[in-house]
């Protein structure tokens, strides 16, 4: 592992020595901008089959709501009908949660990264690179210390603030037309309000969970939370695209078609 860190270090390093002449004392957070879209670019072809994998959930819509009408007194058979009639047309209604999965490791290595002082028994050096005026192994908290919130390290940190509260906010709206799209389509073909068990909450809470990456961005070290910042903002605009001809899409994300 130590080894292992020790090349994705060098790479890192080799990247923002590339990207130095234009991004000057940043170099090494435009490489970790680089990365990430890198990874995302990985990630794609997993991104458009959970978008097909959501169309084809979508036309199952009808018969689920036809099995709504048929156990909706018994919440058991009801699930288990749904889960035969995903396995029967071989739709996953778990593919949406690959992307994020396989993103994961690529986030813990640079959490794990620019966490510790020492890599491969030698000094991290780049813990010495910086975002602005911000050092990238840094915390919110650390800024705090350094200049307040509108210090200089702090206002880094509300800026990237500001653009995830942005993307959210664009998740959120998204989010809400499309599962009261979905909803709407179920509520007219089953003639009531019930979900699948377990679907209430989901849908409740579902179009919030965009601003947990406030969260994220405020707790982990400044690296990741840019990894984190650049890949939902990609997720965003990857996701208006690919669903532009869901139920709930939005009038922006039709007309990108």
């Amino acid at each position: 592992m130590s080894a292992f860190m020790s090349l994705f270090a060098g790479l890192v390093e080799g990247l923002a020595d590339l990207l130095e002449p234009l991004f000057q004392a940043s170099a090494a957070a435009a490489a970790i901008v680089l990365f990430t879209a890198f990874v995302r670019l990985l990630v794609h072809p997993l991104s458009r089959a959970a978008a097909r994998g959501q169309r084809e959930r979508a036309k199952l819509q009808p018969q689920i709501a036809e099995l709504r009408k048929k156990h909706g007194k018994n919440p058991e058979k009801l699930q288990k009908a749904v889960l035969e009639l995903h396995a029967k047309e071989k739709v996953s209604p778990l593919s949406g949660c690959l992307p994020s999965l396989f993103q994961a490791p690529a986030f813990f290595l640079l959490y794990h990264l620019f966490s510790n002082s020492t890599i491969g028994g030698e000094a991290n050096s780049l813990l010495a690179h910086k975002l602005f005026a911000a050092p990238l192994g840094g915390r919110w908290m650390d800024a705090l210390g350094e200049g307040g919130v509108f210090g200089a390290h702090g206002l880094v940190y509300l800026g990237l603030f500001a653009v995830v509260t942005l993307v959210a906010t664009f998740n959120y709206r998204r989010t809400k037309r499309q599962m009261g799209a979905m909803t709407g389509v179920a509520a007219a073909g089953s003639g009531e309000e019930q979900q699948v068990p377990g679907m209430g909450a989901i849908l409740k809470f579902m179009p919030l969970m965009s601003f947990m990456t406030l969260f994220t961005v405020a707790f982990v070290p400044l690296a990741a939370a840019l990894y984190v910042v650049t890949s939902t903002t990609w997720s965003a605009v990857e996701r208006a695209v690919l669903y532009r001809d869901m139920p709930g899409a939005s009038p922006l994300a039709a007309a990108a078609g």
